[in-house]
């Protein structure tokens, strides 16, 4: 018996030796939760409701020595986003974003020239609008509200910069930018600029400010941004009144160098637009973006046209 017992506990001790020994170094780190952008922040998640003005301000890396006023890149990211962040040069698109066409090289203080300008998309009927602008070789700019770009509104983006069109900055849900605070008014340009960069590959450097309502406050945010602020001469009111004739009519009151307002959210705009191709066309006009207007890069902050009442 003694020997059984003897036997037994040397098993005992020959199989405790053969067993995994404990572990005493520190236990692997967890797997981060987020990706921090190059600032230190959490990236931004992409939007799917209205963002309030008092939701965080979406940070922009700010841009190396000697970059031009507008050009801040987006926020760094992984995947298809990460892609987007290069700046988008004509013929070198990054990823899937499209090359963007150069101004076409029209001397507006000789030829007629109008600029048809669209508020508060895309929309619904921008794709129609698209189509018939296309068919006629004319170019717009479109103001961008930024809550209106996720999803569907990318893809638009992305056909307007291919086409040749102009996108400009509409804050990013219509407030009254004079009564937010400065912190406010900055995430409101800043929101869009990163959405319609992070879409599209362009950095925006116009802006009109929703219902033309500025102050020197908001001229100061969009100097810090690289954004010339840009009114009309033609009002057509078209949100007011949704008659297409009524729209068509005032629109053709347009003079060489207008800047006619629109808004392509309203079906009865998108309606009157192909009588207004025809009636420009015919008055030998040409429809162009407002830096083909200008013909020049216009001063970040500064109101355009000068002697608009707004």
């Amino acid at each position: 018996m003694r020997v059984w017992m003897v036997v037994a506990t040397l098993l005992l001790v020959v199989a405790g030796c053969a067993s995994p020994s404990t572990t005493t170094g520190s236990p692997e780190p967890a797997a981060p939760t987020g990706t921090i952008a190059p600032t230190g922040r959490p990236t931004p998640i992409e939007p799917t409701a209205p963002i309030e003005p008092t939701a965080p301000i979406v940070p922009i890396v700010p841009a190396p020595a000697g970059t031009p006023a507008g050009g801040v890149p987006s926020p760094a990211g992984s995947g298809r986003a990460g892609a987007r962040k290069a700046e988008v040069r004509p013929g070198r698109p990054a990823g899937n974003l499209p090359a963007p066409r150069p101004a076409r090289r029209i001397d507006c203080e000789r030829v007629k020239c109008v600029a048809l300008t669209f508020d508060d998309g895309p929309g619904a009927y921008t794709e129609s609008l698209l189509d018939m602008l296309a068919r006629h070789r004319n170019r717009a700019t479109f103001f961008v509200v930024g809550q209106m770009v996720p999803g569907k509104g990318e893809s638009i983006l992305r056909r307007m910069v291919a086409e040749g069109h102009e996108l400009g900055n509409h804050s990013w849900n219509h407030p009254e930018l004079p009564g937010l605070s400065e912190v406010g008014i900055r995430e409101q340009l800043n929101r869009t600029q990163w959405i319609v960069k992070r879409a599209t590959g362009v950095t925006m450097d116009l802006i009109r400010p929703p219902y033309g309502a500025t102050d020197a406050r908001v001229a100061a945010e969009s100097r810090h941004l690289g954004l010339a602020q840009i009114m009309w001469d033609v009002d057509t009111l078209d949100w007011r009144d949704r008659d297409s004739s009524l729209v068509a009519r005032r629109a053709a009151e347009a003079t060489p160098g207008s800047i006619v307002l629109m808004h392509d959210i309203h079906l009865s705009t998108v309606q009157a637009v192909p009588r207004l191709l025809h009636h420009f066309a015919a008055r030998g006009y040409r429809l162009v973006t407002l830096s083909e207007l200008y013909g020049r890069r216009l001063l970040s902050g500064r109101k355009y046209p000068r002697d608009s009442g707004f």
